[in-house]
């Protein structure tokens, strides 16, 4: 059990933490023909906007209500007005994605209430589907967003659809179909692994949302002003045909409840993916479900995780971690290198979560960049995003980029870190860090895993 605690300075320095309202977007992108708006500043947005292109490396839609000096005293009525009927003059969405910001959560803005009238005054948007989240930017962070985002998308959007429906109950509607509500913490190419591992199964996924439709880097054959790819409207309103709910992290355990009160389809929540004893259950989940034994494909791979693990133990076996992320993220790589032989020696995240007091460490400390290094030295591998390349210059520290934004690396959208597979290609990447970085250590730190080999070679006998 970890000691939570908080940074108590007067201000954060070289930041670790995002906001809300770019989580609550990013989650809007995951949505088929989606177009996410921030009610704030200009500045606000652009921010945003940039911080996605530069990850991503892709157009991003995302638009703003120009809030400016007097519409803030006043009031953003209409400016929330003008930016709908733009929108959906303009770009013809099939969602509008609305997120708050501080400026406007400062002043007060009812959004709710604008949302009514507006809808009154300008018929066309009667039924045009419109989800508004309160996301200020003064709390929380980027995850939470993300997550109050998808459980609004899931209260707003999905039928209310109650049927007796059981695990095993083979008369359900959607017996072959399973929702999945990921982690703002999975990448594109994490959706795609889930996807097919999923499928094995005989079984058909929806996630939401659905970042590896929207910006998984492939190019669209006509240029569309909104989200092309991800979940479309009709397969979120049909969300409560499904047998099951597959929450991929604690973030999502709300979204998920709140899914289960709508349409009484059953959820599990899997608190990580990342790591050999999760995946079994995962897998064993999928097939208890289906009905369907473990493909010899997956057996296999799991073969070849384990294979990879007894490899790299040697490697991994007493090094110490600094490891700045936000928590669900956190808990899946903090996690898997603990089961790995590491010391978590320095962890810092940006939010409250349940799985902060279950980390493999002593202390995890709710604070910024600035504490992650103070507390690093002597460390052998720092992990955190891209805004940590300073803090490694000056520490000398190898540097792992991990989590958003990774914007001085190609293919953040394609890496790979849950199943077997994700799993085994995260023990050679890391593994093969502290082989390149072997020589710089000292002898007297290679002693005690030195010993540990010896102590588990067998013998030959003479």
């Amino acid at each position: 059990m970890a000691t939570v605690v908080t940074s108590k300075k007067a201000c954060s320095v070289n930041p670790l933490k995002m906001s809300q309202p770019i989580g609550a977007a990013l989650a809007f992108m995951g949505l088929n023909k989606c177009m996410p708006v921030l009610h704030g500043s200009q500045g606000c947005t652009a921010f945003g906007l940039v911080l996605f292109v530069r990850h991503f490396r892709e157009a991003i839609p995302l638009q703003t209500t120009a809030m400016n000096e007097v519409t803030t005293i006043m009031g953003g009525m209409e400016n929330i007005e003008q930016a709908l009927m733009n929108i959906h003059t303009r770009a013809k969405p099939e969602i509008i994605g609305i997120a708050s910001t501080g400026l406007t959560e400062t002043k007060g803005d009812d959004v709710d209430g604008y949302l009514k009238l507006i809808r009154v005054k300008h018929p066309e948007l009667a039924t045009l589907p419109i989800v508004y989240i309160s996301t200020p930017d003064y709390k929380d962070a980027f995850q939470d967003g993300w997550a109050k985002a998808v459980r609004r998308i899931v209260e707003t959007l999905v039928e209310d659809k109650k049927f007796p429906m059981t695990m095993f109950n083979n008369n359900a509607l959607g017996r072959g179909v399973v929702n999945v509500l990921p982690g703002a913490h999975l990448t594109p190419g994490d959706l795609d692994e889930l996807r097919e591992i999923i499928a094995a199964f005989g079984l058909s996924a929806t996630f939401l949302p659905d970042l590896s439709g929207s910006l998984d880097g492939h190019i669209p054959d006509d240029f569309s002003p909104t989200t092309f790819g991800g979940t479309t409207l009709q397969q979120i309103r049909a969300m409560g045909d499904a047998r099951m709910t597959l929450a991929i992290g604690e973030q999502m355990r709300d979204a998920a409840q709140a899914l289960q009160d709508k349409t009484d389809v059953p959820y599990e929540v899997f608190d990580r993916l990342t790591g050999l004893e999760a995946n079994d259950h995962f897998l064993s989940v999928l097939s208890n479900l289906s009905g369907v034994p473990v493909p010899v494909k997956y057996r296999r791979l799991r073969s070849q995780l384990v294979d990879a693990m007894l490899d790299g133990h040697f490697f991994f076996g007493r090094k110490k971690i600094a490891l700045g992320a936000e928590p669900d993220l956190l808990w899946s790589v903090g996690a898997f290198l603990a089961d790995m032989g590491c010391e978590l020696a320095a962890v810092v995240t940006t939010t409250q979560s349940p799985m902060l007091e279950k980390m493999p460490c002593k202390e995890v400390l709710i604070g910024d960049l600035e504490d992650l290094e103070q507390c690093a030295q002597g460390c052998d591998l720092l992990i955190t995003h891209a805004h940590g390349r300073q803090m490694a210059q000056r520490t000398g520290i190898p540097f792992l980029r991990m989590g958003v934004p990774m914007f001085d690396r190609l293919g953040a959208a394609h890496r790979v870190m849950v199943g077997y597979r994700g799993t085994r290609d995260l023990v050679f990447e890391i593994g093969n860090l502290f082989l390149a970085n072997a020589h710089e250590a000292s002898p007297e730190s290679w002693a005690p895993v030195m010993e540990e080999r010896n102590a588990s070679t067998p013998v030959a006998a003479h």
